[in-house]
Order: C-alpha cells, then sequence, then structure tokens
C-alpha cells in the first residue's frame, strides 16, 4: 500500500468517526460518546498533519510535471526550487504522522523502579554501581523527579552490591525505559597501584511500576519472614526483627528490605518491589509471546544484552545499541544523560515505525 492510500484511509476513519458523532445512538450514551470524542481529537491532529501533507504532496507533483513539460527558464528555476523545499517537507511531514500513528506505550506514564546490581569486578563494580546511582540521581533532579531509595547492600568502601529504589514523576519510564542491561566500566581502580585499566560490569533493571489493577497477588501465595537487620556494628544494629523478606511461592521471587526500623515500612517497601517484579515478568511473558508471533522484539530491555560502556581515561561513553559515542562521560555521571535518551529514543521510535508500515503494506 502506497502512503499516500493509507493516509486516505486514515482520513475517512476521522470523517465517518465525525459522522457517527453526531448521531443519537452516540450523543445518548455518555460512555459511548466520551470514548469516541477523545479518539476523534487525537485523529484530528493527525489529519491536520494528514491534509496539509497532501497540499505539499500536490504542489510537489505540480513542480515535477512544470520541469517535465515546461521550456521557460524562470518556471523551471522556480519548480526547481519548489521541489527541492517539496521533497525535504514532505519527508519530514512524513515522519511526524508516522510518529503520530504510533500505538501509545501505556507505561510511558508510570513511575519506576530501578535495581542497580554489581556484576563482575567485586568493589570496583561496587563503586560504579554507587556512581551510576548518583547519575540517575541528578537526571531525576533535573527533571523534578522524586527519588525514593527502597532497599541497599553496601561494601565497606561506600560501594553498592544491590540498591534498589524508586522514581517517580512526569513520564518517568518513557525517560528511563531504555537504560535496562549490562553497563561496563573500563578505569584504573583507586585500588590498583600499576596503573593498570580494569573492565568491571553493572546490571542495571527499570521496572514500571504498576497500577493496582494490573498485579493480583494473592496473600495465601506469599510466606513472610521477619529477621534482625545486619549492620556495621555498634549502634547501627538492630536489637528488633524489622528486617522482612517476602516469597512470592508460585513465581519463586523473593524481596528483602532491611534500610528502615519499622517492620512495618520494610514491608511496605517490598511489597512494591515485589509488585513491580511480578507486573515486569508478566511484561516480558507478553513481550516473548508477541516476539515468536511477529519474529522480532524491538527494545526488549534485555537485562543480560552489554549496552553501554563507560571508559574514563578517554573520557567516553559509547552506547553499543545505537553506535553512539560521546566524549564527554565526566558530565554524563553528573546527569547529564538526555542527549542518550533523545537517541535511544528516536532509534527505537524509527524501528517501530519501520515495523508498523510494514504490518500494513
Amino acid at each position: 500500500m502506497e502512503f499516500i492510500e493509507y493516509l486516505n484511509q486514515i482520513e475517512e476513519q476521522y470523517n465517518e468517526l465525525e459522522q457517527k458523532l453526531s448521531t443519537d445512538e452516540v450523543l445518548q450514551d455518555q460512555n459511548k460518546l466520551r470514548e469516541l470524542t477523545k479518539k476523534y481529537h487525537y485523529l484530528q491532529k493527525v489529519v491536520d498533519k494528514i491534509r496539509y501533507y497532501k497540499q505539499v504532496h500536490s504542489n510537489l507533483q505540480e513542480a515535477r510535471r512544470i520541469l517535465k513539460e515546461e521550456n521557460e527558464p524562470d518556471m523551471l528555476e522556480i519548480a526547481s526550487e519548489e521541489k527541492n523545499k517539496g521533497d525535504k517537507e514532505l519527508k519530514e511531514l512524513e515522519q511526524q504522522i508516522k510518529i503520530l500513528l504510533l500505538p501509545a506505550d501505556p507505561r510511558d506514564q508510570a513511575n519506576i523502579i530501578i535495581e542497580i546490581r554489581a556484576g563482575t569486578g567485586g568493589e570496583e563494580a561496587a563503586l560504579f554501581a554507587a556512581g551510576l546511582f548518583k547519575m540517575y540521581c541528578r537526571f531525576a533532579e533535573s527533571m523534578r523527579w522524586k527519588v525514593e531509595v527502597l532497599s541497599t547492600n553496601t561494601t565497606d568502601l561506600g560501594g553498592f552490591k544491590e540498591i534498589i529504589f524508586s522514581v517517580s514523576g512526569k513520564k518517568v519510564y518513557a525517560s528511563m525505559k531504555y537504560e535496562s542491561g549490562v553497563h561496563r566500566v573500563q578505569r584504573i581502580p583507586e585500588t590498583e597501584g600499576g596503573g593498570r585499566i580494569h573492565t568491571s560490569a553493572v546490571t542495571v533493571a527499570v521496572l514500571p511500576e504498576p497500577r493496582e489493577v494490573e498485579v493480583e497477588i494473592r496473600s495465601e501465595d506469599l510466606r513472610i519472614d521477619v529477621f534482625r537487620a545486619s549492620g556495621s556494628g555498634g549502634q547501627h544494629v538492630n536489637t528488633t526483627d524489622s528486617a522482612v523478606r517476602i516469597t512470592h511461592n508460585p513465581t519463586g521471587i523473593v524481596v528483602s528490605c532491611q534500610d528502615e526500623k519499622s517492620q512495618i515500612k520494610n514491608r511496605s517497601k517490598a511489597m512494591k518491589v515485589l509488585k513491580a517484579r511480578l507486573y515486569d515478568k508478566q511484561i516480558t511473558e507478553q513481550q516473548n509471546r508477541l516476539a515468536q508471533e511477529r519474529k522480532s522484539q524491538v527494545g526488549s530491555g534485555d537485562r543480560s544484552e552489554r549496552i553501554r560502556t563507560y571508559n574514563f581515561p578517554q573520557n567516553r561513553v559509547t552506547d553499543h545499541r545505537i553506535n553512539l559515542t560521546l566524549y564527554k562521560l565526566d558530565q554524563i555521571l553528573l546527569g547529564d544523560i538526555q542527549e542518550l535518551i533523545d537517541n535511544l529514543r528516536l532509534h527505537y521510535q524509527t524501528k517501530l515505525l519501520e515495523e508498523e508500515f510494514n504490518s500494513i503494506a
């Protein structure tokens, strides 16, 4: 199907919807009226763009006709300028329309839970996990998002074997969903006397927080254990059983939380993480089924995939999914990750556009 034919179909749908909105059947059904009005306003933006696209397309066709049939130099010069301008504008409009027509990800509005875990590299990986946590906190601050630490497992040098935290605000998941994966760091550790560069790895998981209706947890499926929180000794050791471990028996998912002195607060935080992990499992299974049907998967957020390398000696960050290299590691670690996010979003939007249009072509 030609793109212009596809646009004509959408315009026809819009015209039919416009007529349907004025019928007694719809006007007397408030739920139906609300649903169709919402769709109408969405399509109105698309159709306005389509009509302008068709106008530019018509002007371009006329310019091409003049170039083919006319001999007058002035006319040919004007037509040539119109064609060059029209070609560029048409391409931009086509991309804008395709993005407007992309199905929205309902999770884009969701708050998130981020889990950062030290991988290969021992203490050095734990220190870099702490560095990534600070990077995300600074970016969240610039976006006016709220960060709440849910669980930590620290090392003697101030690194994190694991840190779990929530981020809430406007369109958090839309910006952060491509951060899931293995983040690799190359640098000379402070403990390295020989000046050798070490390579370590940290895994990041970005989980959208589900709404209450999206995840059902039955109390009989849970085993809840309480225990005394571990600490660094002295006054920091808990003297009460305030730490909480929740096991979801059907899936085997285990969540522990001991950061709060209150057992109730630890239990609340652990349940928050459990819900996010169960929701993530549910979404992953849905995506895998869809991938088998369509034989491809775009932006899966596979956390076993090496996505990015942070090279300290060269002040370089490379995102391997989009072959983007930026020589401003120092700024990125201070939270300046918007350029990475924008390029990743564009990359995955383009892939989705290709799949979406190929499915109707």
